[in-house]
């Protein structure tokens, strides 16, 4: 996710983080796996809202996005391979 202020730039706590967004999930439920970025536990916390940032939800949504779209390109990249 790279979030300013958020992001440990931590491999060792980064999870593919579900976007909970659209209305494709409901309590207790995930989106499908192409729904969700790579994050470390400081960009997670602050995507999943544990964590109070100062960043407005059309400014997370914009980073979310962002990393959608990088997510997506690494995982195309290693189809390919």
């Amino acid at each position: 996710m790279r979030i300013p202020g958020w992001c440990n730039f931590d491999p060792d706590t980064t999870v593919h983080a579900h976007i909970r967004r659209g209305g494709v999930a409901g309590m207790g439920q995930k989106p499908v796996d192409t729904c969700g970025v790579w994050a470390c536990s400081g960009c997670h916390d602050a995507m999943d809202n544990r964590a109070k940032t100062e960043y407005s939800r059309l400014e997370m949504d914009s980073m979310i996005l962002e990393a959608l779209c990088r997510t997506l390109t690494m995982m195309d990249r290693l189809l390919k391979d």
